[in-house]
């Protein structure tokens, strides 16, 4: 018995003619000024009807024109795709007139939190609070809902949840990879090393609003 292929429609075999048809540069311009995270190679290939290699060429080109330009934006390729971003030396400018002069930054106990998931991961919450020497639960929470941190599975010992860094991570830090990051890890302490890998005998902390850890002072010694 021989299937009949489902054949495609000739307005969509048109649509498809057109696209190939248009000139690569402008249009891999317009794609990436409506993308809201980091396109593909192989994603803008398959759009664009055209090869993985002459996209990439493509890119390339538009990334060095920019640079020797000095226009106000630049091309970069971060977490494994490529996307518009402000020019560095712009940012301020960026920065007045989107935060109208007010800054939304992580606070310090959040960065330290962050800094021990991208070294340590994949790592439970308990290993993050021992190398920390605080309760990390709420700034964990932070970072989920930032979505600079998720999910990475259970550990198989414990059950306890592992958490990982995320591409929007890689993103915000310009960094292609993990093997990017700077050279800090053996300068953290070994988590088995430090005392209270769980959370017994370590005192009982709260969150504020701000991420920050509060010690809990209705809590007696033991």
């Amino acid at each position: 018995m021989v299937r009949e292929v489902p054949s495609v429609p000739e307005d969509e075999q048109d649509d498809a003619g057109e696209v190939e048809q248009l000139e690569l540069k402008p249009a891999l311009e317009a794609v990436l000024m409506v993308v809201d995270e980091p396109a593909t190679e192989e994603h803008l290939a398959k759009v664009l009807g055209r090869q993985r290699r002459e996209i990439a060429d493509a890119l390339q080109e538009l990334a060095d024109e920019y640079d020797r330009e000095r226009r106000g934006f630049e091309l970069r390729f971060v977490a494994e795709g490529w996307r518009f971003y402000t020019r560095a030396e712009f940012a301020e400018a960026v920065e007045n007139f989107v935060l109208d002069g007010q800054q939304a930054r992580l606070t310090q106990a959040a960065l330290e939190t962050l800094a021990v998931v991208a070294y340590r991961q994949p790592v439970s919450r308990s290993r993050v609070s021992a190398v920390r020497g605080v309760n990390c639960d709420g700034v964990m929470r932070t970072l989920l809902q930032r979505g600079l941190v998720e999910e990475a599975g259970a550990e198989p010992e414990t059950g306890a949840i592992l958490y990982r860094t995320t591409h929007y991570f890689l993103e915000r830090l310009g960094l292609r990879g993990l093997d990017e990051l700077p050279e800090l890890a053996p300068f953290l302490p070994e988590a088995e090393a430090v005392e209270g890998d769980s959370q017994e005998g370590m005192p009982s902390f709260d969150v504020d609003d701000s991420g920050d850890e509060v010690p809990d002072r209705t809590q007696t010694d033991h």
